[in-house]
Formats: structure tokens, C-alpha cells, sequence
């Protein structure tokens, strides 16, 4: 709930990473050898400029920006067992192959995310909790230096980890999700336990109609929805819902997004899924739309809705104006304190990979927190 009488500011979660930060990820990611007290410096050094940087912007919610993270999902093979890396195809959205001419520039322009593949070939469990720690550890030190409300920090859904990490070891998708859901639970509750939202990311809600079951009619979708739900829910069974966000995402990346699946046929899903707060799309073209759909669904009041009121894939700086008429449109939807204003996607979902310039993400975020205090204005 917005505090004071004002609307609060967040964002998804990733940022733009440094160069020396993206050096130290690609070095863990490769296997090589990295110093670990360097390591620590340099990771530590980039989470408390991030969080400096989202103070100065006026962001209220913030996070570490994912400083430690190759990719928002495929990290975790450096802290769960069972995965191996090898050489699978990797699925390119289905509204990519659709234009293949603009698929294939975007691949020879080399802004396709880079990262290594990792497959589920054991069986999996929570096995290496230090890298949890030292992000803790980072964001706690952040924060506590910063004039913020809060922080979060993002973990990978259950079902966005198996949408990006293949199966070849459990016999049905429902036994990889179940163990997934288990050891994640780990992860979910250090982060609460530790004073911090969670934040919980799932693009497979979404994006995964166009990707894991792009060959699939949108009821199977729909109905596999049901059962990705249900995999956060055993996670967080024991994680006060009011402590959990869940973001829900059609793919971060500047693209057709002509067959993305319309949030009215997933909505019942995701309004079932346990975290109070839900961030979403609703600033990009294919979504600013869907604002109606919200406003017919039947919201559960403990409901908090994080639209996303500027883009992550456009290098424009919205203008405050737009981002307050953005909020006060979902404020007249479910109250205003039941209203966060958020974006729509991260700014830094891959290390090393994003559309935005850094200096223009900041800019971004400040006009964010200019249009929600306008919005404030207005509406309390």
C-alpha cells in the first residue's frame, strides 16, 4: 500500500551493468578463475552505485539491479545441483520467425542476448546458497546507506527456469517443476527472511505462449499457466504473500509482439498466483491497451497492481505527464493505494546486453518518480 498519501516508484529489477561487472559475471559464468576479493569489491562497489543512482532518481522500491547475475534465469545453475551445460537449440520467439528478415538482423547486429545453455541432467536441489548470501549482504549495506523506502531483489519462477533450462532428467514437466518449485523455495524465503520483497519473476505467464509452447493451441497454454501458478504457490507456501512480488512479462525485446497471448486469457491464473503485488506490461504498444482488461477483471482486494508506465525496450524519456495520467488510470481502477508505479520490463535483463543507454535508464527513472508525484497530487 502507498504510504504518506503518494504513489510509490519501483522498477522490475535489472540495470545496466558496468564493464568491469559484466567482466567479473562472464569469468564466473565461463568457469575462469576470478579473485574473490576483487570479485566481492567490484560487485559490492556496482550494487551500492545502482542503488545511489535509483535513490537519486527518486525511486522508493529499489534493488541491486541483478549486478551478480549472467541472465535473471540461468544463474542459478551456479547455486542449484542437476544442471550441466550443453548444446541445445535455443527457442527464438515465435513473433521473431514470423519476420525472419528482422530476426536475422537483430542476430547479425550481435544484440541478441549472449549466455551459456544449461540442461537439467540431475536431480536438482539448493545446493550452493553463498552467492544468495553475498547478494544479501550487497543490498543490505546499499539500502541501509540509501534514503529509500524499501528494497527488492528478483528470483526466477519455477516455470521461467524450466521455460530457459531444458529437461533430460525428470519424466514429465510437472516432476521438473515440483522439484524446481522445492528448491527455490530456499532462495524465496532467504530473501523475506532477510528483510527484503521478493521478487518474483515470470515471463513463462506470458512470453512462454510464444516460446515453450509456441506450437500448442492458447487453451493448452492457458491451461499450463495453471499448473506454472500453482509451482510459485508450493514455493512460497510458507512466505506471507504481502511480502512477494510477481512480475509477468511478453519478452523484453524490441520485436513484432503481434502473437503475444492477451492478459485477459491468463488473467484468472495470475490472480490466483499467492504475491500481493503484480508488476506488468502496460506502457509498450502491444499492451498500453489492456488497461481495460484490468479494469473488468475481478481483482482480489489485497491485490497491489505495478503497471509498467514506461517501456524498457525504447530509449525514450517519457514525459512526466503521461506516466501520472498512466497511474492515475489504474488508480481509478482498483484505489490509488493499491497502486505502484513500476516499468515495464528491466533495463539490464542480460549481463553485458541492453537497449537502453545507462545514462538514459536514469533519466527514465526520474521522470518516472516526476509523473508519479504528479499523479500524487492529484489523486490524494
Amino acid at each position: 500500500m502507498s504510504p504518506n498519501g503518494r504513489i510509490l516508484t519501483t522498477h522490475v529489477g535489472s540495470l545496466p551493468r558496468p564493464d568491469d561487472v559484466v567482466e567479473q559475471v562472464f569469468k564466473v559464468d565461463n568457469g575462469e578463475a576470478v579473485d574473490p576479493a576483487e570479485y566481492d569489491r567490484v560487485i559490492g562497489g556496482a550494487v551500492a552505485d545502482r542503488v545511489r543512482h535509483q535513490a537519486d532518481a527518486g525511486v522508493d522500491l529499489v534493488s541491486d539491479g541483478e549486478m551478480s547475475k549472467i541472465g535473471y534465469a540461468t544463474y542459478i545453475r551456479h547455486r542449484l545441483s542437476g544442471f550441466e551445460l550443453g548444446d541445445v537449440p535455443r527457442a527464438t520467439p515465435a513473433d521473431l520467425d514470423a519476420y525472419p528478415s528482422f530476426r536475422d538482423r537483430l542476430a547479425k547486429a550481435g544484440v541478441t542476448a549472449k549466455y551459456k545453455r544449461p540442461i537439467c541432467r540431475g536431480p536438482i536441489l539448493y545446493e550452493h546458497r553463498e552467492p544468495l548470501e553475498r547478494d544479501l549482504a550487497h543490498l543490505r549495506a546499499a539500502v541501509d546507506a540509501a534514503d529509500v523506502t524499501g528494497g527488492f531483489m528478483n528470483a526466477p519462477s519455477p516455470g521461467v527456469i524450466a521455460l530457459f533450462q531444458p529437461n533430460e532428467f525428470y519424466g514429465t514437466l510437472d516432476e521438473y517443476l515440483d522439484a524446481l518449485a522445492d528448491a527455490m523455495k530456499v532462495e524465496y524465503e532467504g530473501i523475506v527472511n532477510a528483510g527484503f520483497q521478493l521478487q518474483i519473476d515470470a515471463p513463462d505467464l506470458a512470453m512462454g505462449r510464444h516460446i515453450m509452447y509456441r506450437d500448442q493451441p492458447d487453451e493448452v497454454f492457458v491451461e499450463a499457466t495453471a499448473r506454472h501458478v500453482a509451482a510459485i504457490n508450493r514455493a512460497l507456501a510458507d512466505v506471507p504473500g504481502d511480502q512477494v512480488r510477481l512480475h509477468v512479462c511478453w519478452g523484453n525485446y524490441e520485436g513484432p509482439h503481434h502473437l503475444d497471448i492477451p492478459v485477459e486469457a491468463i488473467m484468472d491464473h495470475v490472480l490466483e498466483a499467492k504475491p500481493s503485488t503484480i508488476l506488468f506490461e502496460a506502457a509498450n504498444p502491444r499492451h498500453a491497451h489492456e488497461w481495460t482488461a484490468w479494469r473488468d477483471a475481478a481483482i482480489p482486494d489485497d491485490k497491489i497492481l505495478a503497471p509498467g508506465v514506461i517501456s524498457s525496450t525504447s530509449n525514450y524519456i517519457e514525459h512526466p505527464e503521461l506516466i501520472a495520467q498512466r497511474i492515475q488510470t489504474f488508480a481509478a481502477i482498483v484505489g490509488p493505494e493499491r497502486v505502484v508505479a513500476g516499468t515495464d520490463c528491466g533495463f539490464g535483463t542480460w549481463s553485458g546486453f541492453g537497449p537502453i543507454d545507462p545514462t538514459i535508464c536514469w533519466a527514465k527513472l526520474a521522470s518516472l518518480s516526476e509523473g508519479a508525484a504528479l499523479a500524487s497530487s492529484r489523486l490524494f
